[in-house]
């Protein structure tokens, strides 16, 4: 009989891989007895990654989701796992130091066993900090080889890179092959040798299914001495997420492995209950093609968690795209043909910055790189004509040593625009800023919570924290769940026109105590809402509204292009959500600043990326049409510059 494999249910990534939301803090707390009374799982992925930027859209508090969501599984001694991005901690940008420091704490007070860090660039600088700071904590340090095949990543690059974090006090090593293109003979190698020098160091194996090589992957990691397996279930295994338990046990039993025994009665309890799941408002969120295998993702290489997203929003990018070519007289574009394009420019595209690993936020950087171009050039403009600061800082070495040279083109492009390349510690680049949260929360009189945990949420998603508290987070997301639901019930039904009607009145709507500017369907004609509370100076309503003391409907307008003041305007280059501030720290521009060519105006949030917008011409703010957070479409009037 060989050695006992043991088994991890990735219950986060299964979701975030097959859509865009995990459960509610409720859901999860009634599938995990369930998941326990499987009896086979020495480990299950809580939280981690994106898991609490969504619970802050939901309107729910992060901190209680994973206090209450991990508390079963330690009562019933199962280990649970997060997924730590190193530099980037729980979101998609750089922390500082003393935000990343105070994370272990609170993640390990909340009952987070073990930390699973990567750095999407295998920089180990990034990762030796988190190694240090999940010790202290108490936490098991889990280290990550992010996994990609390019001509860099070899053999030896991942077994110098195992030696050198396991050298740094690295408690385990993963074998983290986010798009699942790992070659399973290279995948057994870099174990045996991991094993070969370092016996007593566990090895832990994800992958995704995607392009189909996982299960052969499974066989050889575990031949090589692999320990840990990651798996998911049905109905969200396979495609873009992983492969499947009961396949993954009967493979691995047949090969003469001790594997535990699955109680398959409580595994159709939890199969139907994510269903159950699903079918309430989850499912509104997964494409139907993210259950497929395609050996079209061997080429571009992206990770099943950033295929899960990326088809719920490849949507809203063709319609783009649609309508300039309805504008334009062109034929439209279907899905098929614009994931054609953009695995075609991810190919183009991931050598020339230097084969960043296809993973968070790097993936997402070379994906939204790739899919900005083929927008443009749809469009009739340049390659590289847009790339957001985020992608910058990655090519300029702000977020970390790339593996491979830049491109000439990119390098003098860099040059062209005057940015600098960096070749120091990343870490420097961000200063600590616990004390100017602190300082906010008080002024705000909001409390620190328990362990110091509300103010690391704050620092670590200072915007989705805001939106949270104010309510507004819980509004906009019913809203699009009332909105989901409604397309649904009315796909097939024959459209009967209506001749737009003419407000019958107010509308009331109850709403959190900020500014809200909402569209609302009235007998099927679409109005812009603004609800205002108290003073709304320093920034311009989308319609006409009269400010109160308490929540009152605001006079409504038909939808149209936003009110403007008098200038030239600055159009929203795509649809997302509009943004004054990237971080609380910045000062935003308001009505009556002088700006110069050149500067941030204000950002657009989209594909998880922060898109600046530069005044193209210098002059005087004279309206800015949105609050931040609200959606914005391609061509949406910002602001106005005379």
């Amino acid at each position: 009989m060989k050695k006992a494999i043991k088994f991890s249910l990735v219950f986060r990534d299964m979701w975030q891989s097959a859509g865009k939301y995990v459960p509610t803090v409720d859901q999860l707390t009634r599938v995990a007895p369930a998941i326990i009374e499987m009896g086979c799982f020495a480990r299950v992925e809580t939280n981690g990654g994106g898991f609490e930027q969504v619970n802050l859209l939901f309107g729910e508090n992060p901190n209680k989701a994973v206090r209450e969501w991990t508390k079963p599984f330690h009562e019933a001694g199962i280990q649970t796992h997060m997924l730590d991005r190193a530099l980037n901690g729980l979101r998609m940008s750089p922390v500082p130091d003393d935000v990343r420091r105070l994370f272990y704490k609170v993640k390990k007070a909340q009952g987070t066993d073990i930390a699973r860090t990567f750095c999407g660039l295998n920089d180990v600088r990034n990762i030796a900090p988190s190694i240090q700071y999940a010790k202290e904590a108490g936490m098991i340090s889990q280290c990550s080889l992010c996994i990609t095949h390019s001509p860099v990543h070899t053999v030896e690059y991942y077994t110098k890179m195992a030696y050198e974090l396991i050298e740094l006090g690295a408690d385990e090593i993963c074998i983290k092959d986010m798009a699942g293109i790992g070659r399973p003979h290279t995948l057994g190698r870099i174990v045996a040798n991991i094993k070969e020098k370092y016996p007593e160091i566990p090895v832990q194996y994800h992958s995704h299914a995607g392009p189909g090589f996982n299960v052969a992957s499974i066989l050889e990691v575990c031949e090589a001495g692999c320990d840990y397996v990651d798996v998911g279930m049905e109905p969200l295994s396979w495609g873009t997420g992983h492969a499947d338990l009961l396949t993954v046990q009967a493979m691995l039993k047949d090969a003469g492995f001790q594997v535990p025994e699955i109680n398959m009665e409580a595994y159709m309890k939890v199969r139907a209950l994510i269903q159950e799941f699903m079918d309430d408002f989850l499912g509104l969120y997964i494409s139907p093609k993210n259950r497929l295998m395609n050996s079209l993702l061997i080429g571009p290489g992206l990770p099943g968690g950033m295929m899960g997203s990326l088809m719920a929003d490849l949507e809203k990018n063709l319609e783009t795209i649609n309508k300039n070519n309805i504008k334009n007289n062109r034929p439209l574009m279907s899905q098929d043909q614009l994931l054609i394009k953009l695995f075609n420019e991810v190919a183009y595209v991931w050598p020339r910055v230097g084969y960043p690993p296809l993973v968070t936020p790097f993936s997402q950087y070379v994906k939204n790189l790739a899919l900005m171009n083929v927008m443009q050039m749809e469009k009739g403009k340049a390659r590289w004509s847009m790339i957001a600061d985020d992608i910058w800082d990655m090519i300029l070495g702000k977020a970390g040593r790339l593996p491979g040279p830049l491109a000439p083109e990119i390098v003098e492009k860099a040059k062209a625009e005057g940015r600098k390349f960096f070749e120091g510690n990343p870490q420097d680049n961000y200063p600590d800023s616990l004390d100017k949260y602190r300082k906010l929360m008080n002024e705000k009189q909001w409390e620190v919570g328990e362990d110091e945990e509300e103010l690391f949420e704050y620092a670590m998603h200072p915007a989705q924290y805001e939106a949270y508290r104010s309510g507004k987070a819980k509004v906009e997301f019913k809203a699009d769940v009332a909105k989901r639901k409604a397309e649904k019930a009315n796909a097939g039904k024959p459209q009967v026109a209506a001749a737009p009607a003419a407000p019958a009145g107010p509308v009331t709507l109850t709403m959190p105590t900020t500014p809200q500017v909402m569209t609302v369907d009235v007998n099927g004609q679409a109005y812009r809402v603004t609800v205002a509370f108290g003073d709304t100076a320093g920034a311009a309503p989308v319609a006409p509204a009269t400010p109160a003391a308490t929540p009152a409907a605001a006079p409504v307008a038909p939808a149209a292009a936003p009110a403007a003041g008098e200038g030239k305007e600055v159009l929203s280059p795509l649809e997302g959500k509009f943004y004054m501030i990237k971080n609380a720290s910045d000062t935003p521009v308001k009505v009556g600043d002088e700006v110069k060519e050149g500067d941030v105006l204000c950002y657009v949030e989209a594909m998880k990326t922060y898109n600046a917008v530069r005044a193209e011409f210098s002059g005087k703010i004279t309206a800015i049409c949105f609050h931040s957070g609200d959606a914005v479409s391609e061509d949406d009037v910002l602001m106005t510059i005379q």
